[in-house]
């Protein structure tokens, strides 16, 4: 492997210094996972069926449901506790980021510090003689820990902290400047260091004092004659790297964004330096960045996997390069180490550059535009290499074939991984893995003109993962082939490879560590704030450890392994914590990584478990241990001896977590047990036990261990704790006699079932235990609830079990198991006599109540009819359903029916058990035809015994299981069982019957006469059985079925009068008449919506479905609707007449509306038979009438008179609209001559006029006290007659009437004779009212055009200054082609435009034609 052990000795051993560089994130304690697992339920005592099988369908109600039972979790370790929380920058759960967990050990390499910091001043160092080394400035770590400094040395030291050598002097520092970057050569014999003034040295650690090579910088001059290439001078290195295993082979890069590859030779001992430049242009200049020629190639592969912008150039100021490292030799060859690859990092894109067999341009990618948009991620960026190792598999498969390979001298070869390199940009990180892939090319010999095709290598590159991190990256250092540690500025985080995930991440404070640029910011080339930033110089890792180049201290850093972890718990005593932990890892549920892991569960699970044990046994020893069981921590304040500390009472929680985990409980039952028994503490042991028990994730404890555990609650007085015990634990582990006689002695009935049936796989005892209950019973007069409860579970047993099942969890039972309780059971209910149980040494189990009483036949099965019939016989029709009495042969569905029949027939029974157990064989004989054959005469008794059971709230049961019985047998004497359903009021089975017979009129009887029937299904069946009847009577309603429908009126029009209606309007409506006289429609009211439902259109009418127009009533019926109209809805009287208009006769309805005051009503009939002066007359003599009656209610004030007058002026209104409706109707006509309208609207007008001057006069009078009411009158008829003058004017055009000679008829004092005075005074008030009105309209109309001029010229205003904006175009075709802007409406958005200042207007792909 490529990660060895790197030794280092340290002459420290506190990481005090350390936490000035690592910190915890902040983190959220939670506590020890309880005890996974599902809570199990009880089922509630089975005290009676709600719903029984043998009942009819009806809404249930819930079956017996479960009760549950919480169990316990245990209590949290307070010692013991493992945080979890989640990454800030991943989300992954079960990330560990916190002080509580040490993620990181840390060490100060002091020694080699001494050397590095607390430096003398340099005038002390001259005159004591001392080295001026500077300040350290730069790292490298891989071979030798290497720190150049600001005075141009570099301090060389070896893993022990011994200073091999210092590179350089003190006269070549001070020409040189700073060291700005370092590397060691990969046989690390040759350092390499550029400086901040441009200068690059090599170092050769045999001779460090002197530089074996030195290239210095180059002028412009030099650069521009083409006689030198190489960094200025002045320019800062900010990289440098070794070729591959070269020791004068370097790659440098400046801060100006240029980087060279120097080939430093010697030839005949002269320096044969050689330049090349790979990336950048120099200042000014316009050539391509790289000098070197060539594109990226590679097979399409590469490219569909680097899916990356495009390579389209951009404008941009002065260009850098963020870093630059070249791929180091791995510990395996590899085919790629032959190119020498260089990798390049720009703010802007990635380029790969291989310098063999000639410099060459493999990759070029470009950095997405959204990451440039954010400034502060510009600039940010770094990579790292990780070499070719060998392959984990294949590591893995010479192990295990190691000793067969060295037996037959052969050895596996050795497969390396793909080199990888890891970059980011911002906060966004790459991962690409490179290989060389072989292709075929044609190459033409020139000196012999033949083509030969020879393999050509290429280097492919793929995306191997991407993702982004919570702030910019810093940094990035391998420190394995699956983990990678990448810093940002506060987060020091673990990225597994292999997982995709971070798992480790702690604080990290980056302005602590050195930055080689920080004095570049004195001269404003860095920024502060950028310069703090620079720390990837100070950040190095080699073989796992991580080595950083603080201000203070030099440090190194181990990521702890899953045992470093473990066991740095179990220095600090917490064992717990130390069991917790071993344990996620062995689940695999343990936060952070897991280096030193296999990745195989099992393999993994196989290391992991003997240390598990390992931890449990020490753990115990300590807490038990002499120390500690006598010094004072085990005392407690109260004298009892033993504290309860989390010590003693989590050790069980912990202990029994691991346990489980291992699925091994040996350690938990035997050695701690006893421990803690012999400490006199085993209650403790037991309360922290029990929640495991609880939720199934110990379901098997030693019996002498779940004794104690059951008498622990018994001696507490809590049975029901007890009982939660004996339900989840296995009953092989139960103590059987102390489990009975707790059950039996607390009465609890589910647990001792579960004994019996799930421990000893007796299923009969617990029916046994229930007829001794039932016996206490009969004879106990005042049994205790819980009594009751036990008794009636048998019911729930019973039918458990016979189903197959698990009482009473529900669960089903093996094949072999059910057969075997079902077979059992069956033997002992349905036994013919008494019987001894168990069959060997047991008792005889006795029913009658005297011990020396006499036995009955079937003892058992006749005791649980008679406790409940009905619940044992819905257990029965449960089982009935089981395939199991298919094949059993001492037992089936006949011989069970038999038996009942046998013990129905000793008359022992009560007749309610008797009609259940009737029920119970006519519903299960149709179920089971093949299996239940029965007697016919039976089946008839059983008919005629259901019939005749006098109990009303069986009636719907037994009608139901008569349909059942029905359908296989049909009696002989059908007459007399059709008058026994009869007066049983089994008339759903009458329905049926008549049905089938076509006998309609008993059909109907037996729809009303059912009190079960809501009053819609009864409507809806009549109506169904009269269709019928009429469809088989050559459609006519048969007359039976009329003379039943007349004999129920009364019961119909009390279920529903609307229904009642429309049932008898469309199948009998000669019935109205007669429906109308009965009783239910004594009331005026009543009839008014019976008949109103019968005319469609009404505002009573809600649910009418009666055909329109009424067709079905007669005359007289019609003229009693309008009466009854005219006084419940007057309102509504023309529309009701329009509606009726075909049927009625005017003289009599027009009566009938003048009798009841719907004035308006007569007007419009008088108009509609085409009478209008008529009409009109009638109108005046109306207004007239009411006029007088008007008059004398204001002349003579009474109490309720403001109610008398608001009705006269109604009535006034009504019938002057209804005029001018008139007049109106006909001054539109188009014959208007037949009617003389000049004439119509003076009768109206001269009667409106003169009903105000009758009451102007009358209020003139002074006689009425109330004058406010008296105002209010004449206003309102004043209003009339300016409403019947404006109608006029509307139609006033017509040269037919003619206004001024109207005008000039109703003024005439001939006709208004001694009235004249008073006349003018009501025209002028009446026309200055008009005029008035006409005045507010046109003050309206004019603030409205306003209004409306004013909205318009904002709008009109805000155009013009829209127009006004941008720039306007010169003419409305394109300047280039002259075609149309915009060919169609609809090429709006596909037709791009581009317009000029200047005016000039073109489109945009004319514009890209024409540049």
């Amino acid at each position: 492997m490529y990660v060895q052990r790197v030794d280092i000795q340290l002459d420290v051993t506190a990481p005090t210094s350390a936490s000035l560089v690592m910190s915890s994130l902040p983190h959220s304690r939670v506590g020890s996972p309880a005890p996974n697992g599902p809570f199990l339920q009880f089922p509630k005592p089975f005290l009676h069926p709600n719903v029984s099988r043998l009942r009819s369908p009806a809404p249930s109600t819930e079956s017996p449901h479960a009760q549950a039972i919480n169990s316990v979790s245990p209590s949290p370790s307070q010692i013991s506790e493992i945080s979890r929380t989640s990454s800030p920058s991943t989300g992954n759960n079960g990330l560990l980021i916190g002080q509580e967990r040490e993620v990181f050990r840390w060490s100060s390499l002091r020694s080699a510090g001494s050397h590095l910091y607390n430096q003398k001043p340099a005038k002390a160092s001259s005159v004591l003689g001392d080295i001026i080394g500077g300040s350290p400035m730069v790292l490298a770590a891989n071979g030798f820990i290497c720190v150049g400094t600001d005075k141009g040395r570099i301090f060389v030291f070896d893993f022990k902290q011994s200073l091999k050598c210092i590179c350089g002097s003190d006269s070549s520092g001070s020409i040189l400047g700073p060291v700005s970057a370092v590397a060691l050569s990969n046989d690390h014999t040759f350092v390499a260091s550029g400086h901040t003034t441009g200068y690059i040295q090599l170092f050769n650690l045999k001779n460090p004092e002197v530089a074996a090579r030195t290239v210095t910088p180059v002028t412009l001059a030099a650069i521009t004659s083409g006689r030198q290439e190489g960094h200025l001078s002045g320019s800062r290195i900010i990289s440098i790297s070794f070729v591959a295993g070269r020791h004068t082979a370097v790659v440098s890069a400046d801060e100006h964004g240029l980087s060279f590859y120097h080939s430093l030779g010697k030839v005949l001992f002269v320096d044969a330096s050689d330049t090349i430049r790979i990336f950048g242009n120099y200042h000014g200049e316009d050539a391509p960045e790289a000098s070197i020629s060539g594109h990226p190639a590679g097979p399409l592969s590469q490219q569909n996997a680097l899916n990356r912008t495009s390579f389209r150039r951009r404008r941009r100021p002065h260009n850098t390069i963020l870093a630059m490292s070249t791929l180091p030799l791995g510990p395996l060859p590899h085919s790629t180490d032959a190119y020498q690859i260089a990798a390049l990092l720009t703010p802007t894109k990635l380029v790969v550059v291989g310098l063999q067999p000639t410099p060459k341009t493999w990759l070029k990618i470009m950095r997405d535009e959204e990451q440039l948009s954010f400034p502060a991620y510009r600039r940010r960026g770094c990579l790292a290499w990780f070499p070719s190792v060998e392959d984990i598999f294949t590591e893995k498969l010479d192990k295990t074939m190691g000793k067969k390979n060295v037996k037959d001298g052969k050895r596996s070869q050795r497969t390396p991984t793909h080199p990888v390199l890891s970059y980011s940009w911002g906060s966004h990180v790459y991962l690409l893995r490179v290989h060389e892939q072989k292709i075929k090319q044609t190459v033409l010999n020139s000196r012999t003109g033949k083509t030969n095709e020879v393999e050509v290598g290429t280097l492919v590159f793929e995306e191997a993962g991407k993702w982004m991190m919570d702030d910019a990256v810093l940094a990035i250092q391998w420190l394995n082939v699956n983990q990678m540690a990448i810093f940002t500025a506060s987060t020091l985080s673990i990225y597994d490879v292999h997982g995709m995930k971070i798992v480790e991440a702690v604080r990290f404070d980056s302005p602590s560590l050195v930055s080689p640029s920080l004095g570049s910011t004195g001269n404003g080339s860095v920024s502060y704030s950028d310069s703090v930033r620079d720390i990837a110089h100070s950040i190095r890792t080699y073989k796992g450890k991580l080595f950083l180049l603080g201000r203070q201290e030099l440090l190194v850093g181990t990521l702890l392994s899953w045992a470093d972890r473990i066991l740095s718990f179990v220095e600090q005593g917490d064992f717990l914590s130390a069991i917790d932990l071993t344990r996620t890892y062995y689940t695999g549920e343990a936060p952070g990584n897991r280096n030193g892991l296999p990745e195989d569960p099992e393999e993994r699970q196989i290391v992991i478990a003997d240390k598990i044990h390992d931890l449990m046994v020490a753990s115990s020893r300590y807490a038990f241990s002499e120390d500690r069981m006598t010094d004072g921590t085990h005392a407690s304040l109260d004298g009892r001896g033993v504290d309860r500390t989390s010590l003693f009472e989590d050790l069980v929680a912990t202990c029994a977590r691991a346990c489980i985990a291992l699925d091994d409980f040996d350690f938990l039952f035997e050695e701690l047990f006893q421990q803690y028994e012999n400490a006199g503490i085993y209650r403790m042991f037991l309360h922290q036990l029990e929640p495991f028990v609880l939720n199934g994730s110990i379901p098997s404890v030693p019996p002498r261990i779940t004794q104690r555990l059951v008498a622990l609650h018994e001696e507490d007085g809590r049975p029901d704790l007890a009982e939660r015990i004996i339900w989840h634990i296995e009953p092989s582990c139960l103590d059987i006699n102390q489990a009975i006689n707790l059950c039996r002695t607390h009465q609890l009935w589910d647990a001792l079932v579960y004994v019996y049936t799930r421990a000893l796989r007796d299923y009969v005892s617990p029916i046994i235990e229930s007829l001794a209950l039932i016996r206490s019973l009969q004879q106990n007069p005042a049994p205790t609830d819980t009594i009751i409860k036990n008794t009636y579970k048998i019911y729930s047993y019973l039918a458990t079990v016979l189903c197959g099942k698990i009482y009473p969890s529900q669960e089903p039972m093996e094949p072999d198991e059910a057969s075997f309780a079902k077979r059992d059971v069956y033997s002992f209910v349905f036994c013919g006599h008494s019987t001894v149980w168990p069959a060997e040494g047991g008792n005889l189990v006795l029913t009658s109540q005297d011990e020396s009483g006499m036995e009955p036949t079937y003892p058992y099965a006749r005791l649980l009819l008679r406790f409940d019939a009905e619940s044992f016989l819905d257990c029965l029709d449960m089982a009935f359903e089981d395939s199991y009495l298919h094949d059993f042969p001492d037992m089936s569905r006949l011989m069970i029916v038999r038996i009942l029949l046998d013990i129905m027939s000793s008359e022992d029974l009560s007749p309610s058990d008797a009609t259940f157990m009737n029920i119970f064989i006519a519903r299960n004989v149709p179920k089971y035809p093949h299996h239940i054959e029965v007697a016919p005469s039976i089946l008839h008794n059983i008919l005629i015994a259901l019939a005749t059971q006098p109990e009303v709230e069986t009636r719907e049961d037994r009608q139901l299981a008569a349909e059942y019985l029905l359908s296989v047998y049909t009696p002989h004497d059908g007459d007399r069982i059709l008058q026994l359903f009869e007066d049983a009021g089994f008339y759903r089975i009458l329905r049926s019957r008549y049905r089938h017979e076509l006998r309609w009129g008993p059909l109907l009887t037996a729809f009303l006469h059912d009190p079960e029937l809501r009053s819609s299904e009864i409507f809806s069946g009549l109506e169904e059985a009269i269709a019928s009847s009429a469809r088989d009577n050559k459609k006519q309603v048969p007359g039976d079925v009329i003379n039943t429908l007349a004999i129920s009126l009364d019961q119909l029009l009390l279920a529903d009068v609307l229904a009642t209606a429309s049932l008898l309007d469309k199948h009998a409506p000669q019935l109205h008449e007669t429906a109308l006289q009965r009783p239910p429609l004594s009331d005026d009211r009543d009839q008014f919506v019976y008949l109103n439902h019968l005319i469609p259109d009404s505002e009573y009418d809600q649910y009418s479905t009666t055909p329109s127009p009424p067709t079905r009533i007669n005359s007289r019926l019609r003229h009693h609707f309008v009466s009854l109209q005219c006084r419940f809805s007057p309102s509504s009287v023309i529309s009701v007449l329009k509606r009726l208009q075909d049927g009625i006769d005017w003289p009599t309805a027009l009566g009938i509306c003048e009798e009841a005051g719907a004035y308006d009503a007569v007007i419009w009939a008088l108009n509609y038979t085409g009478q209008p002066r008529e009409a009109l007359s009638k109108a005046d003599t109306f207004e007239k009438q009411l006029t007088l009656d008007l008059a004398r209610t204001l002349a003579s004030p009474a109490p309720g008179s403001t109610e008398s007058v608001n009705k006269y002026l109604n009535d006034l209104q009504a019938i002057g609209r209804r005029g001018i409706s008139v007049c109106m109707e006909h001054s539109s006509s188009s014959s208007p001559a037949e009617v003389p309208l000049e004439d119509i609207w003076y009768q109206l007008l001269a009667s409106q006029i003169h009903t105000v001057q009758t009451l102007s006069a009358c209020c003139s009078t002074g006689k009425g006290s109330d004058a406010g009411l008296e105002s209010e009158v004449l206003s309102t008829l004043r209003a009339i007659v300016q409403e019947t003058f404006a109608s006029l004017v509307s139609v006033s055009s017509t040269q037919a009437v003619s206004f001024p000679r109207l005008f000039k008829r109703l003024v005439d004092p001939a006709i208004h004779s001694g009235t004249t005075g008073i006349l003018y005074a009501e025209f002028r008030t009446i026309l200055t009212g008009m005029l008035e009105s006409y005045r507010t309209d046109g003050d309206m109309l004019i603030i409205s055009k306003h209004l409306i001029d004013r909205d318009v010229f904002d709008s009109v205003e805000l155009y013009a200054k829209e127009k006004m904006r941008g720039w306007a175009p010169s003419c409305g075709v394109c300047s280039s082609c002259g075609r149309t802007l915009l060919p169609s409406q609809a090429d709006v958005e596909g037709v791009q435009i581009r317009l000029s200042r200047t005016g000039t207007i073109y489109h945009l792909r004319c514009s890209a034609l024409d540049s």
